[in-house]
């Protein structure tokens, strides 16, 4: 019985997460003058949402911009691979939600022909998809450090190409 209540709790505490960094998602923009460390801070809590959208693209945007895209991409995307851990962990938490609903099963069908490629894939592209693959990432028990280097590899892919537009765009400062 202890355990259930772990599982709700720790499931509560990642919903409510999301809906605080949802919420105050517009303070996040203070984090981009700490430089590198600070696109490491917005990616981690720009993805750690589940469902909500709180684009953290358009600080590697503007980050490729004014610092080396590079190293921007590789920030960016280490960040977003973290905060993507907490759909993963709602996942293990949360199997009996993966049956009930429609979009997750979807995605689970894709992962079930494809494999972490549709992870990578999911990761690559911009999308509010991705929190449902790594939900059933987590609910489907791929191991933790397997997805988090295809989702760090996809995501390093998408924060490459975007920071690099930045760069192109506005002409890069570094």
């Amino acid at each position: 019985m202890k355990k259930n209540y772990k599982k709700y709790i720790l499931l509560g505490l990642v919903f409510l997460i999301s809906l605080l960094i949802f919420i105050f998602r517009e303070k996040l923009i203070y984090l981009k003058d700490l430089g590198y460390l600070g696109i490491f801070l917005v990616s981690i809590l720009g993805n750690a949402t589940i469902i909500l959208p709180v684009p953290a693209f358009l600080t590697a945007f503007v980050g490729g911009a004014l610092l080396n895209p590079f190293i921007v991409a590789v920030v960016s995307s280490l960040g977003a691979t973290i905060g993507e851990l907490t759909g993963y962990v709602a996942g293990i938490q949360g199997k009996e939600f993966v049956n009930k609903n429609e979009k997750i099963q979807k995605v689970e069908k894709w992962m079930k022909k494809y494999g972490l490629w549709t992870i990578f894939v999911l990761a690559a592209i911009p999308n509010p998809v991705f929190d449902l693959a790594g939900i059933v990432a987590g609910a489907t028990k791929i191991p933790v450090w397997k997805y988090f280097i295809v989702t760090w590899a996809g995501k390093f892919v998408k924060f490459l190409i975007i920071s690099e537009v930045g760069a192109l765009s506005f002409g890069n400062f570094a």
